[in-house]
């Protein structure tokens, strides 16, 4: 069998271990998904007449403030879903598990990619989840067409990947799965301090920098433009270079630590 015929079949069986896992525990990824769904009720039904009303023109408009923050709260969605990556890895890292699997014949590189696939399809499904619920409650993105709502499928699965390599390197480093939590939280600190709920002009001068300069905004002003009409600019190729060059950078980072760690 040639390497990358191992490297494949080793990858599916790790694949289908995390999948299984999942669907075994599955508190782990509920606890972390209720985190943008409490965010959306609350955001949409206590403060959204508020809100609206410093964002564009007119008055009030609870409507508009769910087509507002529906993009950022799904990139949000992702950040928490990788949050339980890391502990994921931070666990088979510690108990003893990785130990038992490098004695076996088996592709190397393939525990970490069955995390990394299982964890932007488990993303991936708590976004459609989280968009579900917003079309509940009166999202509509009536003018995007066929090929913006593939783009926006692409960007959500690139951002996905991206954060969650990033992600399994924060596992391999932590120590325990508390502190694996605890180093992956700014995936998920990082949208409330982007364009995802109100708009870059209206914040205090010191911290638009930080809003402005980090992966989240240009991926959300995107997604915003992409389903909602509104201008894209240079965010499109900003949050497509975000994304590769934080995948790139997870990749390499979990890779040295996972390899060095067999020595």
């Amino acid at each position: 069998m040639s390497s990358l015929s191992l490297a494949v079949r080793d990858s599916s069986t790790m694949l289908r271990r995390n999948l299984l896992h999942a669907r075994r525990y599955p508190s782990m990824t509920l606890n972390l998904l209720l985190t943008p769904i409490m965010l959306l009720l609350m955001f949409v039904y206590i403060f959204g007449n508020t809100m609206s009303a410093g964002i564009g023109s007119g008055g009030p408009d609870r409507a508009k403030y769910i087509a507002y923050i529906v993009p950022g709260l799904l990139l949000m969605t992702i950040g928490s879903t990788t949050i339980g990556t890391a502990v994921s890895v931070s666990n088979d890292m510690t108990e003893g598990i990785i130990a038992r699997f490098r004695t076996m014949a088996i592709h190397r590189g393939s525990v970490i990619v069955g995390h990394v696939i299982s964890s932007v399809l488990q993303s991936i499904i708590s976004v459609v989840i989280v968009g579900a619920l917003a079309v509940a409650i009166g999202f509509r993105s009536t003018d995007a067409t066929v090929l913006e709502w593939l783009a926006a499928f692409g960007l959500l699965v690139l951002f996905a990947t991206a954060l969650t390599w990033i992600a399994v390197g924060m596992g391999l480093v932590s120590p325990s799965a508390e502190a694996a939590s605890n180093n992956a939280m700014p995936l998920i600190l990082l949208p409330l301090l982007s364009s995802a709920f109100v708009p870059l002009h209206s914040m205090p001068g010191w911290i638009q920098p930080i809003a402005q300069y980090q992966p989240f905004t240009p991926s959300i002003e995107t997604l915003r433009g992409l389903l909602l009409g509104t201008h894209i600019g240079n965010n499109g190729w900003i949050a497509v270079a975000w994304c590769v060059g934080l995948a790139v950078l997870g990749y390499f980072w979990s890779a040295s630590k996972f390899n060095g760690d067999a020595k």
